[in-house]
């Protein structure tokens, strides 16, 4: 085997000086300790490469460099495969970014848009003037209560009674409470409350209904008709003010709430309540005369409400229908947009109106009137107390 410093062939048979010569020779060729050390890469052993044919050819190293001491800290060289690998994890890493931000704007452009909520149902309402057969009663407002078939009744909100409370299959006893409260609050404002009353407010109401009703009310305010969706005596009971006033604040009450479940996600409440109010024409005035000519008015009025989770959160609802038969009433009488009372003293003219043709075209033009039984109004005894 040739020697350290030997060329593979071995020394040369015409070379003069010996080894020392040949060193000087091929010095700048051999490959010394320090050299060796120095170098950055290293070759893998056959053995490690036969263990794992996945290897590179080599690898590599990390050693001081020439004139560093093996205490200094080492300084870290970097090959080929360091610089791929590090580029493929940036790479991946904005990979990352770009379909993160990708997401997110697909996110909020996305042209496939969640289906809106269905649109709530309108308010239904039917209105039924009730014409009385005779004169219409006249005393005081406390004359008139205690000889009427309301001398036992409640005053105000005090008439306006909720059921026990009891939880349903989907609702826990605090929300069937809730959704009680909340339809009481609504009669209570709707029906009671002497601003509604005499139509110089309408906020109260409207800020207790569903928002998806808001348009369905504005529109009965401003533009009110008789189409059983339109009147604004379908949300509340308000009388003209020109014609009618209250003679007592005090309005007479009775009736009865329930609810129940219309469904997994709503409830359904029915308030049915008779409302009595003492009233008088408007051009008599504040005086003692004046409330001797009172006269009361009856108000049957049935609402029925839909509370669902939403209305739950928020302490609101929806008016889902309302049924009001109401008198003494001409039965030619407008009542989309507010009531006026037939008074004391005055009876119900004869509206002259025309029977109804099966065999005619066209819309029927024949009103719908109801007749205030005697028994509803106060007695006699009345005047003579």
């Amino acid at each position: 085997m040739a020697g350290r410093g030997n060329p593979p062939e071995g020394t040369p048979d015409d070379a003069s000086g010996g080894d020392e010569e040949y060193r000087d020779d091929y010095r700048s060729v051999v490959f010394d300790e320090s050299f060796i050390k120095a170098a950055r890469l290293q070759e893998y052993s056959a053995r490690e490469r036969m263990e794992d044919e996945g290897h590179a050819a080599v690898r590599n190293r990390a050693y001081p460099l020439a004139g560093e001491s093996a205490d200094s800290e080492p300084h870290v060289h970097y090959g080929r495969d360091s610089i791929t690998a590090s580029r493929q994890g940036i790479v991946l890493v904005l990979l990352i970014v770009l379909a993160f931000g990708t997401a997110i704007y697909m996110g909020i452009r996305n042209p496939y848009q969640a289906p809106a909520d269905p649109p709530a149902e309108p308010m239904r309402n039917a209105l039924l003037p009730l014409a009385p057969r005779d004169e219409v009663p006249g005393a005081t407002p406390a004359d008139l209560f205690k000889h009427s078939p309301a001398a036992q009744f409640r005053a105000g909100a005090d008439g306006v009674t909720l059921p026990p409370a009891r939880r349903t299959r989907h609702f826990s006893e605090s929300q069937v409470l809730s959704s009680l409260t909340a339809a009481k609050e609504y009669i209570v404002a709707s029906s009671l409350d002497p601003s509604v009353l005499s139509g110089n407010a309408v906020r109260d109401v409207r800020i207790m209904l569903d928002p998806a009703q808001h348009e369905q009310f504005d529109q009965s305010m401003d533009h009110p008709r008789n189409d059983g969706r339109h009147s604004a005596t379908g949300w509340m009971v308000r009388f003209d003010p020109s014609k009618t006033t209250l003679a007592d604040p005090r309005i007479r009450v009775n009736g009865t709430m329930t609810v129940q479940e219309s469904g997994a996600d709503a409830l359904e409440v029915v308030a049915d309540h008779v409302f009595v109010y003492a009233v008088r024409a408007t051009e008599d005035g504040d005086g003692e005369k004046a409330k001797e000519k009172s006269s009361l008015f009856t108000v049957r009025r049935e609402v029925r409400f839909q509370v669902d989770r939403e209305d739950l959160r928020r302490q609101q609802l929806s008016v889902q229908q309302v049924s009001m038969r109401a008198g003494p009433l001409p039965c030619s009488a407008d009542m989309s947009d507010a009531l006026a009372p037939l008074l004391a003293g005055e009876k119900a003219k004869d509206d002259g109106a025309a029977g109804t043709d099966p065999y005619a075209r066209g819309r029927s033009s024949a009103s719908l009137c109801g007749v205030l039984s005697t028994s509803s109004q106060p007695s006699p005894a009345a005047k003579d107390d």
